[in-house]
């Protein structure tokens, strides 16, 4: 056999893009934050005491941040907006971003998000994921997980495959960007009385306007 005469080929899949937010970013988001709305725990999956929504006055965070993630994306794996049963062109827009307070022991189940794109940016991280599985539960275990972030998706043989961040402070200001059907989930942490504070959103096609 001739190696040279031997071609590999790969299907085309969806992946999601990394981000780390500049400062100025950065500032703006915890500024709304700091003037965060009503509470929204109980129109999510988590199972967290705290979620709120906030506002993103002007869509200053839309226009300079998820926009061009919104064009990148397309650029790399194509625009999947264009899938959308509709008939005539309609712009993206920012639907809804919300804070979470994850405190020890609380978790977000396996879930997705509705829209076209979704997003999670990680705003405080106070533990560290390899002293967590360093605790007796997970020392020992062939899928230490504890206090980790984990993308769920199928591969072309139908097979359950996962993609694991597993999280420390340097992960602050991490931004992921994924299709908003994209199953994920987050694992609890023990024994750190601070909050884990996470941002995440929703972008839809908004119908009421052209494009």
């Amino acid at each position: 056999m001739n190696k040279k005469e031997v071609k590999q080929v790969e299907p085309t899949n969806l992946g999601w893009l990394e981000y780390k937010l500049n400062t100025q970013e950065m500032d703006y988001v915890w500024r709304c934050i700091k003037n965060k709305k009503e509470n929204t725990s109980k129109t999510l999956a988590g199972n967290i005491t705290s979620s709120y929504s906030l506002l993103d006055r002007g869509d200053w965070f839309f226009t300079n941040v998820c926009y061009p993630l919104i064009c990148e994306y397309g650029g790399r794996f194509g625009n999947l907006g264009s899938s959308a049963p509709i008939r005539t062109g309609h712009p993206y827009c920012l639907n809804r971003w919300w804070v979470n307070y994850q405190k020890q022991n609380e978790f977000n189940p396996i879930h997705n998000h509705g829209g076209v794109y979704s997003f999670v940016i990680w705003m405080k991280i106070p533990y560290d994921s390899k002293k967590q599985n360093q605790k007796n539960i997970a020392r020992n275990s062939n899928s230490p997980l504890i206090s980790d972030f984990q993308f769920l998706y199928s591969d072309m043989l139908g097979r359950k495959s996962t993609h694991e961040y597993h999280l420390s402070s340097e992960y602050e200001g991490m931004m992921l960007f994924f299709p908003a059907k994209l199953d994920h989930q987050v694992y609890p942490f023990y024994d750190c009385d601070e909050d884990r504070i996470s941002v995440s959103g929703n972008i839809l096609i908004d119908t009421s306007k052209k494009g």
